[in-house]
C-alpha cells in the first residue's frame, strides 16, 4: 500500500500514513459534471406568471362586416390597430402563448450510486497533480498530493496563525493569487448582496471543529468542511474537478472506511 507523509504545523514531515484506496479510482469527469448540475438545481428559485396576466382588459371582436380581422380589440384605446389587441397571443401587445409556470419541477434527481461515484471521483481527482493543475492551481511549492496535516490544525482559533500554517505548507503563492483576483461583478448583482466575485481556493477537510472554521473564514477562497458534510459543490465547484484539498490526519484516515465503487 502506498504511503503519504503527514506534516506538522510548521510544514515539516511528522510521520507517514497509508494512502486510502479511494485515490486509486479513475476520476469520472462526466459523473462529476452531472452531479454538480443536479446539485445546483436545488438552489434555483421557482418562476411563474399570474394566471390572469394579459387578460385584465376589456377586449372583444368587432365581428364581421368591417373589413377587419375578428381579433379581440381593446375598447377606448383610440384607433383599433393590431397592437391594441389584448387577449390573443399572436398580436402585438397580447398575452404570452405558453407562460412560465411556477408548478414546473426545477429540482432534478440523481441515483444514489451515481452520486456516490461522483464524490469518490472528485476526491480521487484532488489527489492527482494532473487534475489539480488542470483546474488552475499553482502546486510548484506544495510538497505532495494528497496533502495531509496534523490534527492540531483543528484547534487553531486565530486567522493570522492559520494563514501562516498554510504558507508553511507552500500555499502562499496560491493565497496571494486568489486575494488579488477578487473582482467587482458587472450588472445589477452589485446591489443585490453579491458585489464581488471570488475565486475558489483551498478546501480544508476536517473531522472535528475546535475553532478552525472561524479562523479560516476570513481567508479569501478558503473553505473548511467536515468529512461527513462533503458535497460535490465543495469538492468540484462549478462541476470542475481537481480542487486543492488539505486533509487533517483523522479525516484522511476515515477515507478507509468508505466503500469504493469500482
Amino acid at each position: 500500500m502506498e504511503k503519504v507523509n503527514v506534516y506538522d504545523l510548521e510544514g515539516k514531515k511528522k510521520g507517514i500514513i497509508d494512502k486510502p484506496e479511494i485515490f486509486n479510482v479513475k476520476p469520472r469527469n462526466d459523473l462529476i459534471q452531472v452531479a454538480s448540475n443536479i446539485s445546483q438545481s436545488k438552489n434555483k428559485q421557482a418562476q411563474g406568471r399570474d394566471i390572469r396576466a394579459g387578460l385584465k382588459n376589456v377586449s372583444e371582436s368587432w365581428g364581421t362586416g368591417h373589413g377587419m380581422a375578428r381579433t379581440p380589440r381593446r375598447k377606448g384605446s383610440g384607433f383599433p390597430t393590431a397592437r391594441n389587441a389584448g387577449r390573443v397571443p399572436y398580436a402585438r401587445g397580447g398575452r404570452r402563448t405558453h407562460p412560465i409556470k411556477s408548478e414546473k419541477e426545477i429540482v432534478k434527481k440523481i441515483n444514489k450510486k451515481t452520486k456516490k461515484l461522483s464524490i469518490i471521483s472528485a476526491i480521487s481527482a484532488s489527489g492527482d497533480k494532473y487534475w489539480v493543475l488542470r483546474r488552475g492551481y499553482n502546486v510548484d511549492n506544495i510538497p505532495e498530493l494528497p496533502l495531509v496535516i496534523d490534527d492540531k490544525i483543528q484547534t487553531i482559533k486565530k486567522t493570522e496563525r492559520m494563514h501562516s500554517i498554510l504558507c508553511n505548507l507552500g500555499l502562499k503563492e496560491e493565497l496571494t493569487k486568489i486575494k488579488n483576483n477578487r473582482k467587482i461583478r458587472s450588472g445589477k448583482g452589485k446591489v443585490r448582496g453579491r458585489k464581488y466575485k471570488n475565486k475558489k481556493g483551498i478546501l480544508i477537510i476536517i473531522k472535528d471543529d475546535f475553532g478552525i472554521v472561524k479562523a479560516s473564514r476570513n481567508i479569501p477562497g478558503t473553505d473548511v468542511i467536515k468529512l461527513e458534510n462533503v458535497s460535490i459543490n465543495r469538492l468540484a465547484p462549478g462541476g470542475v474537478s481537481g480542487r486543492l484539498i488539505l486533509w487533517s490526519q483523522s479525516a484522511f484516515s476515515e477515507l478507509n472506511n468508505l466503500e469504493v465503487i469500482l
